[in-house]
């Protein structure tokens, strides 16, 4: 049976805010993600070195070895990279009502690389996710908190799934995800739907450094699993970077006191 499927909504990188702010989404290509940012496309290309070596994912409930992903956090407060600054390393935590599946769990993952993290092309990336929820999303300055998670999905069992917790929400404002690598893989579609609304949208990224953006208090997303195109493993790695004014989604956050 053959595979279909959909091709991305791609934008001119110079409509993304107003995309944001009309529909709640915007989708790049790879050659305008690197304009977007500012940065050449080979420097993002670069990146992908980290994702062969990325350690397990310790925390998975459903008893999967299908993820393997570091975490590290920042702050953005100015408009360019020299404005971000990577924080001390903390636990990534999220409450049930956005993550039913592992929420309400501290899960300490392994912390980027630091040779990653001083690189400019990183610095610039989180700065353009900086500036686009202050100009789409905010009506006062920020700063902004952010959360990069690395992540490969492979399909050394036979199916890995993106998204095991199901279709959601994360509790920030903007969500950014980087198609940052594929290989030998079929499914992993994107599925995103208004959170209040009728509309939804059915696409699979495919091109390295493709990057969705969403408006996370209107949008709802997933992504299918994945199984293996022929013989062999494949995988699927991705960048999700969250932006959330106000401060980091911790536990003390969702107590009466706090």
């Amino acid at each position: 049976m053959a595979h279909i499927t959909f091709s991305p909504p791609y934008l001119p990188p110079g409509q993304v805010a107003a995309h944001l702010r009309s529909t709640g989404y915007a989708v790049l290509r790879p050659e305008d993600t690197a304009a977007w940012i500012g940065v050449p496309l080979a420097q993002l290309q670069a990146l992908h070195a980290d994702w062969p070596s990325l350690p397990p994912d310790e925390f998975l409930k459903d008893g999967g070895r299908y993820r393997r992903r570091r975490h590290s956090c920042f702050v953005a407060e100015g408009p360019g990279a020299e404005g971000v600054r990577q924080v001390p390393h903390r636990a990534h935590w999220q409450p049930l009502d956005y993550n039913a599946l592992h929420g309400g769990m501290q899960r300490w993952f392994a912390p980027m690389l630091d040779a990653t993290t001083a690189q400019p092309a990183w610095r610039a990336l989180l700065a353009a996710l900086a500036r686009l929820s202050q100009e789409a999303l905010a009506e006062r300055p920020g700063p902004w908190f952010l959360e990069a998670h690395q992540f490969r999905i492979d399909t050394t069992d036979g199916i890995g799934r993106p998204t095991p917790e199901g279709a959601h929400r994360d509790g920030v404002d903007l969500v950014a995800v980087f198609l940052v690598g594929r290989q030998g893989v079929k499914g992993g579609e994107t599925r995103i739907f208004e959170a209040a609304g009728p509309s939804g949208h059915r696409f699979t990224l495919s091109e390295p450094w493709s990057l969705m953006l969403l408006d996370d208090a209107r949008m709802i997303h997933e992504t299918t699993p994945i199984q293996p195109l022929g013989e062999g493993a494949g995988f699927r790695d991705t960048l999700v970077v969250t932006c959330r004014r106000g401060g980091f989604q911790e536990e003390a956050a969702a107590t009466p006191e706090a």
